[in-house]
């Protein structure tokens, strides 16, 4: 029962008590039975009680009106603040996606840049190293030897600088969608840490009705979770899932991350900052974070964001 329920059985219980009491009354004739029964007991002035009780109700009905007034203000005024409190988390949750799409933007153009600039000349250079190599292999084998040790050297930016690229541009995310880029990034880890067992279930049409904020929030979300495996959870066993769910409305796509890992380490500096980062992403893009974490209980990241356009 609602509060504008229980107010009006509060006025039927009111309005049903005073019109019996004034039915019995005048059945009854309860004034002159009062007179009669006081009148013994003059020296008392008991039959001023009518007076005095009147004057008692109409103070207790300007009490209650007053703290009505004042109830009625007090609400307004918390509307009024709860209204302030909603559109301040609204333009909140805009500016940090403003952030968050520009953060992108410099990613995607970072991205562009290390693949077109710094990895075009980085093939040039592993093209003129081959061939000094190629040449000084029958003039000087010290040289040429020292040339292959460059190309190795090369190689090895080369594939830094490719890893650095796919870290800040997901590969596939827009030309395949958000499953076919979790599976790529699973995969990377799997290749990185080879003592960890890293399990992945994806569920069929995660990409429809999810925009590029979202799909990149739940890929960012995933991609940092497997990171902070890697760095500070000691874990053997890694679980990964993304699935739809349809129990509430609008329908929800929810990813969950769990290891079996030493769970919360309050003594690890900077404990915790990469949890807000990723809390902030996901509700940028109105959608939620859940943790689970205990020490020797491994790590659970919750996190779910509702199918459609951000607002």
């Amino acid at each position: 029962m609602n509060k504008r329920s229980a107010a009006r059985w509060d006025l039927v219980i009111v309005v049903l008590a005073t019109t019996v009491t004034a039915i019995l009354s005048t059945r009854l004739n309860l004034s002159e039975a009062l007179v009669r029964w006081t009148r013994p007991h003059e020296n008392l002035q008991l039959d001023e009680l009518p007076g005095i009780l009147l004057v008692l109700a109409a103070c207790l009905v300007w009490f209650a009106l007053r703290r009505y007034l004042e109830a009625r203000r007090e609400i307004v005024a918390r509307r009024q603040v709860e209204a302030s409190l909603v559109a301040a988390l609204s333009e909140n949750r805009r500016v940090a996606r403003q952030y968050t799409q520009m953060q992108e933007s410099e990613r995607r153009a970072l991205a562009r840049d290390l693949h077109d600039e710094l990895g075009q000349y980085l093939n040039a250079v592993k093209l003129d190293v081959v061939s000094l190599r190629e040449r000084l292999a029958s003039v000087d084998p010290d040289a040429a030897r020292q040339a292959a040790e460059a190309i190795g050297n090369i190689d090895h930016i080369q594939s830094v600088v490719i890893a650095l690229i796919r870290q800040l541009r997901p590969v596939g995310l827009d030309e395949l969608g958000l499953s076919a880029a979790v599976e790529h990034c699973v995969d990377e880890w799997r290749r990185r840490l080879p003592q960890v067992s890293i399990g992945l279930r994806v569920s069929e049409g995660i990409d429809d009705g999810l925009d590029e904020m979202r799909r990149l929030a739940i890929y960012r979300l995933v991609q940092e979770a497997l990171t902070n495996v890697a760095r500070h959870s000691k874990a053997t066993h890694v679980e990964v899932g993304i699935a739809r769910e349809h129990g509430e409305s609008p329908a929800r796509l929810v990813v969950c991350v769990a290891d079996d890992g030493i769970g919360e380490d309050p003594g690890r500096p900077g404990s915790g900052l990469g949890l807000i980062g990723m809390r902030e992403r996901m509700e940028a893009v109105g959608g939620s974070l859940v943790v689970n974490k205990a020490a020797n209980a491994g790590f659970t990241l919750r996190g779910q964001v509702p199918f459609g356009v951000v607002p």
